[in-house]
């Protein structure tokens, strides 16, 4: 296992406030968990799916929807077609919100939320990082 990796996993969900992270890459996945402020390092072969976190900010009510995933971002499903949500808009928890395209395969990001979106943080065919805010949203 590759103890730098960890350690960055580590600053990352300290960074974010997180109590659960998974990362897979290739053949490697880690999956890191916080209980009583310990944190559990568990590393395994198999693949994994990457649910979204949410980080409350503490200035404000507001919420925000990170990257699962590095790639890169996209707004609509085509450049003809309108954007899948912008500032305004009420989403429901199934609703896409966006398209993260990641080793050529285009994956569609749902919002797993119910609330309005405040602002969309992305650009259109920017490359995203994992835990990067995508989405400002309020409840």
């Amino acid at each position: 296992m590759d103890l730098k990796l960890v350690k960055e996993l580590l600053a990352l969900m300290d960074e974010g406030g997180l109590t659960e992270l998974h990362y897979a890459h290739g053949e490697t996945e880690v999956r890191l968990s916080r209980q009583n402020d310990a944190p559990v390092v568990h590393s395994v072969a198999a693949p994994v799916v990457v649910a979204p976190a949410v980080v409350e900010p503490e200035d404000d009510s507001s919420l925000y929807f990170t990257s699962p995933m590095v790639g890169t971002f996209y707004s609509r499903p085509n450049p003809e077609s309108d954007a899948f949500v912008e500032a305004g808009d009420s989403v429901g928890d199934d609703d896409v919100i966006c398209i993260l395209e990641a080793m050529k395969v285009f994956n569609e990001i749902h919002a797993e939320f119910r609330g309005t979106i405040l602002e969309v943080l992305a650009a259109d065919g920017e490359t995203v990082e994992f835990g990067q805010n995508l989405f400002k949203y309020k409840v």
